[in-house]
Parts: structure tokens; sequence; C-alpha cells
């Protein structure tokens, strides 16, 4: 016996794999919305992660940033300190300076040189006196540059030539001169010493091989 199929066998074919497709395009859907909500939460763990750390370095740049105030001002309050207490040994050290430059003027002084006037403005010496000559007066600023460990940069500010009568018959010519000088403190006079002798060993040096 023959049997024919009638049914529309073609359409029924053609519907099972259209409902064989939409089955896998859903679940291919579903499986593409899972693996992009399981990145999408990696991802915002991840960045919750982040500003979390985030956060806590913010905390930790805010408390060191204090902490670097509180040394700024602690560094202030040290210069501070060290400035008064430096102004404390210059003021301490400052009651010798009279003394020193008395000596030093006693000590300096050349033959044929008289002092008749000495004023102090701070470090800032002026000396005002009369010397046989201007060479006598050269010989002065040459000592006070070299030869003295409490005054420095002399400075000839003005040298009048004029008389002295010694007798109503006897008068002598004699070099009015202004000499500038500067007196310089316990503490810069200890720092200029080492120096003072380190440049006076190679001259000696010198003259004894010149003599030699």
């Amino acid at each position: 016996m023959i049997l024919i199929n009638l049914l529309p066998h073609r359409e029924a074919a053609r519907k099972r794999k259209r409902e064989s497709f939409y089955v896998a395009l859903g679940a291919s859907a579903l499986v593409g919305g899972v693996i992009a909500g399981a990145i999408f939460l990696w991802y915002a763990a991840q960045i919750a992660v982040q500003e979390s750390r985030n956060v806590a370095l913010e905390t930790e740049i805010k408390r060191l940033e204090g902490q670097i105030k509180d040394i700024a001002n602690l560094q202030t309050e040290i210069a501070a300190l060290r400035a008064r207490q430096q102004a404390v040994e210059d003021l301490q050290a400052d009651r010798n300076m009279p003394v020193h430059l008395l000596n030093e003027l006693v000590r300096q002084l050349p033959d044929g040189v008289y002092v008749t006037s000495v004023r102090q403005e701070n470090q800032v010496v002026s000396i005002l006196g009369v010397a046989q000559s201007n060479e006598r007066v050269s010989e002065l600023l040459r000592n006070l540059g070299n030869n003295s460990p409490w005054l420095t940069r002399p400075e000839l500010v003005e040298i009048v030539a004029g008389s002295v009568a010694l007798t109503p018959r006897d008068q002598r010519r004699v070099a009015n001169f202004n000499v500038r000088v500067r007196l310089l403190r316990a503490s810069e006079a200890q720092k200029a010493a080492p120096a003072a002798s380190g440049a006076a060993a190679p001259a000696a040096a010198a003259s004894a091989a010149a003599k030699s």
C-alpha cells in the first residue's frame, strides 16, 4: 500500500528551524547578558576598590600635609630661636667691641700718626687724625687691613694738607685724614682668623724661599 503525506511538511520543517533559531538566539542573548553582567560587576568591584584606595590615599596625603605644615612651623620656630640666640651672643660680644677697637688702634697706629676723633656707628668706625705725611696714612691703612684680626676693609675717605704750629716760628706741614674701617664681631673675627692664617702661611713660605 502506498502512503501519501498530504501535510505541509516543508512549512513544519521551516517552523521547527525557526523555533530552534529563536531558542538559540534567546540562549545566546541570555549567556551574553550573564557575561556582560559579570563583567560589569567585576569592573564595578574594581572601581569600588580603587575608590577606597583613593580615599585612603587622600586621607594619608592630608595627614602628611598636616605633618609637613607642623615641620615647617617647627623649622620657622627653630630659625627664630637661632636668630634670637645669635642676637644675644652678638650683644654680649658687642660689649667688648670698644675695648678691641681701642687696643687695635694703639697697636696699629704707626709713628707720626695721631688720632683726634673716633666715632663708631654700628660696626663702622670713622677715625679722624693727623699724620706727618701721606706715607704715614698709607702705612696706617695697610696696618688696619692686614695686621688686625678685628678691623677690616679700611677706606680713606679724605686727606687734606694742613699745618701745625709747633712754636710761633716753627710750623710743620701735616696731613689731616679721615679713615673709615669696619669693626668685626667676635664670631666674625673667629671665622676670619683661620682664613687669614691660611693666607699668611704661603706668603711666609715664599718670603723664606726668597731669602734663601
